[in-house]
């Protein structure tokens, strides 16, 4: 029904993920973007806009209020209401704005973690302050020892990446509710990426809006949702916050201001419908995306000087290359035609993080010339 094996040339549409290495001999598989058309659905509803010809000044309609409502219920069980919702072009400057509206001199987080999040609050002038994920029972774990050391700093605000990225872990309910105790106790403001939360792709995982646990950590809460990776729409530029606070809401508003507008109206249609009639394909690239990490994962298992911890969700795979002993993962798997996003970007210069979102016959050509530049130490 859905043809994701279909191989999308994407080196003319001024593509970012293509562009980087254009002219040259190297597949990339970096950016958080993947190649698959998006949903027939999706397709068809912008087609629908775009054929009417006008495209004036477009507010969000009760319609895609109403889709995003349901959807988040349907998936997570969490019932929002209309007025929590605000929207913003994407979920970076919706850190950006979460880091500035609620202060502080300095921000807590965990690392590594995708580069977005240590750049916002030293764009509002703050400093990161962060705890490294530890390794536990084969996953990438918070380490709350290290995070209760690091609470004298006295933080305003705990930006959380869940599913993370990189790791791919789903954090449990025991873990969450942990969390949430740490940030009660200390006063916590928690700014939640939740933009993987329907990519799952560990049956036995599943992912819990952190706001939907308590009543109390709700209105302490900013959460972060988007379409964009779900539905591979980022380039639509539309997402959407959640802020059971009023108060809390009103100061992210008043952040926004008049320096971020509304989400553009393709970006509205796009979101309407992927919510709407959007899951048949969004079940199915799960099932692809499951097989396409198995491929990565026995590519890693051939070879003992990689490591892959066990990967919950996302399409990114975070490939420990501390045992290779080159001075950079990245540029050694780059020097053999594959361009990987470098962890030294995350915090940990020794890890690559691959993108596995693709075709498999791409897929399988990157795991190849990875093998061969493997082979090559031997």
């Amino acid at each position: 029904m859905f043809h994701f094996d279909n191989i999308i040339d994407r080196s003319q549409s001024s593509c970012e993920k293509w562009d980087k290495y254009k002219g040259l001999d190297v597949i990339p598989a970096w950016v958080a973007d993947m190649d698959f058309r998006s949903p027939p659905c999706v397709i068809d509803a912008l087609q629908k806009r775009v054929n009417e010809g006008v495209f004036g000044y477009t507010s969000v309609d009760a319609q895609t209020f109403d889709a995003i409502i349901n959807f988040v219920h349907k998936r997570y069980g969490w019932k929002i209401e209309k007025e929590w919702i605000l929207f913003t072009h994407g979920v970076v400057s919706s850190m950006n704005i979460a880091c500035k509206s609620v202060g502080g001199e300095s921000v807590l987080m965990t690392t590594p973690i995708y580069p977005h999040f240590t750049k916002a609050p030293k764009n509002m002038g703050q400093k990161v302050i962060a705890a490294p994920m530890i390794e536990k029972d084969g996953r990438w774990c918070i380490d709350f020892d290290a995070l209760e050391r690091l609470s004298k700093y006295s933080s305003k605000l705990f930006m959380l990446c869940n599913p993370y990225n990189p790791g791919g872990t789903v954090f449990t309910q025991k873990e969450l509710t942990q969390l949430c105790a740490f940030c009660l106790e200390h006063n916590l403001i928690i700014c939640s990426d939740e933009i993987h939360a329907d990519l799952i792709l560990n049956p036995n995982a599943k992912h819990i809006p952190i706001a939907s646990l308590d009543e109390r950590i709700a209105q302490q809460s900013i959460t972060l949702m988007a379409p964009s990776k779900s539905f591979n729409i980022a380039g639509l530029q539309s997402s959407f916050v959640i802020i059971p606070n009023p108060i809390l809401r009103g100061q992210f508003q008043k952040t926004m201001g008049n320096t971020i507008g509304g989400i553009n109206l393709l970006g509205i249609t796009a979101m309407r419908v992927a919510y709407e009639q959007g899951e048949p394909w969004l079940e199915a690239l799960l099932v692809y995306l499951r097989e396409n990490l198995h491929m990565v994962e026995q590519f890693v298992t051939k070879n003992p000087q990689l490591r892959l911890l066990s990967q919950d969700a996302t399409f990114l795979a975070w490939i420990d290359a501390t045992s290779l002993h080159v001075k950079s993962p990245y540029e050694f798997f780059l020097q053999h035609g594959v361009g990987l996003s470098d962890g030294a970007h995350f915090g940990d210069k020794n890890f690559v993080r691959l993108n596995f979102g693709t075709n498999k016959k791409t897929l399988k050509t990157i795991l190849k010339r990875m093998q061969k530049a493997m082979d090559s130490l031997q």
